[in-house]
């Protein structure tokens, strides 16, 4: 049962929070952010939003820092939004699996080319003997 709460609850937390970094932050480093996914501790004490943020390197480090600075806010507003007697304590986490997911689909659209390209290279066999 509380794997199912805590689920539900980094759901809530994942939808609540997209709002308001979209509409109601306004730290311009924050930038366009999207929240991939929430982990709830099963205490429901500790929530780690994960999120992909575009751009270079330095951007996201930016991006990283600006988080840091709304998080309070973000809490702030979580608690009157999902109306819980405690609110889990909030940390923004850089999502890299979807870069990882990225660079596996770029292998992958390698190894194609590749093995078109040798099949393209391969003379035609010639079975008019048989």
């Amino acid at each position: 049962m509380s794997a199912s709460r805590s689920e539900r609850l980094g759901e809530q937390i994942k939808v609540e929070a997209s709002q308001v970094l979209a509409r109601d932050v306004h730290d311009p480093g924050v930038g366009f952010v999207t929240l991939t996914r929430v982990r709830v501790s099963p205490d429901l004490q500790v929530a780690h939003i994960y999120y992909t943020a575009l751009g270079e390197p330095t951007v996201q480090r930016a991006t990283e820092k600006a988080l840091a600075r709304v998080t309070p806010f973000v809490r702030r507003q979580l608690a009157q939004r999902l109306g819980l007697r405690r609110v889990p304590e909030i940390s923004f986490v850089f999502d890299k699996s979807i870069a990882h997911q990225a660079r596996v689909e770029e292998l992958l659209q390698e190894i194609h080319a590749n093995d078109a390209r040798a099949t393209q290279d391969v003379p035609p066999s010639d079975d008019s003997d048989q």
